[in-house]
């Protein structure tokens, strides 16, 4: 598989919802590119290409389409990371700032006088002409950038947008001698954009704020000097200081101290774990107390914090089929209630008689003004992206809205079971003796003769024992293949292993039940206890499948690679529906595709693994969730959806905030065209005003806005 070759643009400026699809639609289509995708929260432009040698070419036209569609947005090429370059220094920042405020100054100056002279001219009574040019002035003042844009946008083919609506409406309004409701209904617009913009700005910087975790420097050790430097600065086995309040800026193992430090903002878990030398600490954390010495193991790029950010910084990229539906449903709504405004304002005034060009073209120009559909194009993305930044609070990765809108129709989860269900740690859990040997003999008998083995079994009964083990006093060790090991242990002939190992000697034993590896035990061919190992169930993982029944997913299945027994005695306590034992990687693949069969069209199959070895299976799945674990590297890359916590809880949790993502999403469709709807109605009997019309534009989309946050609680 060739690599991708990804470029990333700030569109530095960016505020409409509705021209940065436009710049993403056209982008696509050009020669060369391969995919192109505007995040509209970090203003990031990703064009990935076909090949090296036109990326030059697509780069320059690019820049033209942001051009023509936003003269005024700067088109900046970024590294890796975000970080601006190619000639854009921090001076020239500053300086676009320092303009933008001086424009908004401006902005407010004009907009306060053409108020002020709106007000004179709808109080005072004054002749025709000295009232008619009242209002042109204060329209101008008032609605001029707006027309200016319109103007402008006519010009580049650019025809159906929210600038071209209020034209029309209003200049229609003032040929048909409505001046106070033309320049009224520019004023209510223009306060209504205001609010707007607000609400959408506060609502990505929260959104934003939510994974803001990346550390602005490092504290570098360079013979004895602390050298503050930007993290991309710092190399593996570089010696980093991290003061207490400071965030931890690359991953790396303690040499030096010990602290608190807090992860939730990497696995949303919120109690601190102590760290001290020989621990690995992870960029993102925050050390608390502690002044901790670091030696560096990775590259900032290199980071889990790096991938995490880059994969939630990427999130919209894979848009939701609601917000698809939304950008191909906004592309031919307008046009279609732009023409049945012509329609509107032509045909009755011919066919009904009495009926007054004048009054069907008022009705027309409230149906343009209500047409607008920038509350569904701003709020539905928004909406998605609030629930994938509230997901990632909890510790929830996203990898992309159609992701999160798939979890709303899990009819089935699949489960692997070591490492997922499990805490995939072998340990002693219980101990049977026979005749008079206690159990802490037993164990110490087990430890020798185990003691030459590093089989995770024999490395679970010696850290069960806890001692030294003395070498001397083991002879003659032999290790049985497939049966078990025999030895000499302080004069008596000891025998450990499975019950194919009791039976080979000929040994009475009593046969334990198989809900884990048992290892039975011999002395001088007398049989006197057995040790059970098993791996343990993770604390949440039985009450995680309850919830996902309460929830209504139709069927839980478990599949793993141990032996039959002890996957239906673990299935039985968890509460799975099925369970696939003695598996291997290529079985569950397949497991998995004859699940496939047994769900409805529309329904979803999730698999959850531990995504290191279960990457076939986490690709195979509808949605693949991987209990990733802080740092696991591979989990990041395989699967759609990583929990970061390794809690199986957390997969209930995720569908929770999906189906209130979903709820909130359809709210706002639900909303937005009903109100839509009921003033073109009215509008067509003449029951609705141009007022009525601004409010069904902009005032619901800061309604929609609005609700569009609430996602970002999870």
């Amino acid at each position: 598989m060739e690599d991708i070759i990804r470029r990333e643009f700030i569109l530095e400026g960016l505020c409409c919802v509705n021209c940065a699809n436009k710049i993403e639609t056209q982008c696509r289509k050009l020669d060369g590119v391969s995919d192109a995708n505007i995040n509209f929260i970090s203003k990031n432009l990703v064009i990935q290409f076909q090949s090296e040698d036109k990326i030059l070419k697509v780069i320059d036209e690019a820049k033209k389409i942001v051009k023509r569609i936003e003269p005024d947005v700067n088109f900046i090429q970024s590294d890796i990371h975000g970080v601006k370059y190619e000639g854009h220094s921090h001076n020239h920042d500053h300086g676009h700032n320092d303009g933008e405020e001086g424009n908004n100054k401006n902005k407010i100056i004009r907009f306060s006088v053409g108020f002020v002279i709106y007000i004179i001219a709808v109080i005072l009574k004054l002749d025709y002409w000295f009232e008619f040019s009242l209002y042109l002035i204060s329209y101008l003042l008032i609605g001029g950038d707006v027309l200016v844009v319109a103007i402008k946008n006519i010009l580049r083919g650019e025809i159906f947008d929210e600038n071209f609506l209020m034209v029309i409406a209003t200049v229609g309004a003032f040929s048909i001698g409505q001046f106070p409701e033309g320049v009224g209904v520019m004023l209510f617009y223009q306060v209504g954009e205001f609010f707007q913009d607000v609400a959408v700005n506060k609502s990505t910087k929260s959104i934003s704020a939510l994974m803001d975790i990346r550390p602005d420097y490092a504290n570098k050790k360079i013979n004895d000097e602390i050298v503050k430097v930007d993290p991309d600065e710092v190399h593996i086995g570089d010696i980093i200081i991290v003061k207490p309040g400071e965030k931890v800026p690359l991953d790396g193992s303690v040499i030096e101290g010990s602290s608190l430090v807090d992860s939730s903002a990497l696995t949303g878990e919120s109690v601190p774990r102590e760290v001290s030398a020989g621990d690995e600490i992870l960029a993102g954390c925050i050390n608390k107390n502690g002044l901790l010495t670091i030696e560096v193991k990775k590259e900032f790029g290199e980071s889990a914090l790096a991938k995490i950010l880059d994969l939630v910084k990427n999130a919209s990229s894979k848009k939701a089929p609601t917000e698809n539906f939304i950008t191909k449903f906004a592309r031919y709504y307008t046009p279609i209630v732009v023409i049945s405004a012509v329609v509107l304002a032509v045909i009755p005034p011919i066919l009904i008689p009495g009926a007054t060009f004048s009054q069907w073209v008022y009705r027309a120009l409230v149906f343009l003004v209500v047409s607008c559909p920038c509350a569904l194009v701003i709020s539905i993305p928004l909406g998605f992206f609030g629930g994938i930044g509230g997901a990632s609070k909890s510790g929830i990765l996203v990898k992309g809205g159609n992701y999160l809108e798939a979890l709303n129709s899990v009819e089935m989860v699949v489960f692997d079971k070591t490492g997922t269900l499990t805490k995939g740690v072998f340990k002693v859990t219980k101990m049977h003796v026979e005749g008079e040997i206690s159990e802490e003999e037993l164990l110490e008998y087990a430890a020798f003769v185990e003691s030459y083995s590093n089989h995770p079994i024999a490395t679970s009964i010696l850290k069960a024992y806890g001692k030294e083990v003395n070498k001397k006093d083991i002879e003659d060790v032999e290790e049985i293949a497939g049966k078990g090991i025999r030895a000499k242990v302080k004069g008596k002939y000891v025998l450990a292993g499975n019950s194919k190992l009791m039976d080979s000697e000929k040994i009475s034993y009593a046969k334990g039940e198989n809900v884990g590896s048992i290892i039975y035990v011999a002395i001088d061919n007398i049989y006197v206890g057995s040790i059970i190992i098993s791996d343990e169930i993770k604390d949440d993982s039985i009450s995680a499948i309850k919830k996902l029944k309460s929830m209504g997913v139709k069927k839980i299945v478990m599949l793993t690679g141990d032996n039959k027994d002890i996957a239906n005695n673990i299935g039985k306590v968890l509460g799975v529906d099925e369970v696939y034992s003695e598996l291997l990687p290529q079985d569950k693949v397949e497991k998995l595709e004859k699940l496939q069969n047994e769900k409805s069209p529309k329904g979803k199959i999730v698999f959850v693994g531990d995504g290191i070895n279960d990457a076939p299976v986490l690709a195979r799945a509808d949605i693949g969730i991987a209990m990733g674990g802080v740092g696991s590297d591979a989990a990041i890359e395989a699967a759609d959806i990583v929990i970061m916590t390794d809690e199986p809880s957390k997969i209930a949790e995720a569908i929770k905030i999906a189906k209130k993502t979903k709820k909130i999403v359809m709210q706002n469709i639900v909303f937005a065209l009903g109100v839509k709807a009921a003033i073109l109605i009215f509008a067509v009997f003449g029951m609705a005003n141009m007022w009525e019309a601004v409010f069904g534009d902009v005032g619901v989309a800061l309604i929609a806005v609005l609700n569009s946050m609430r996602a970002m609680k999870s």
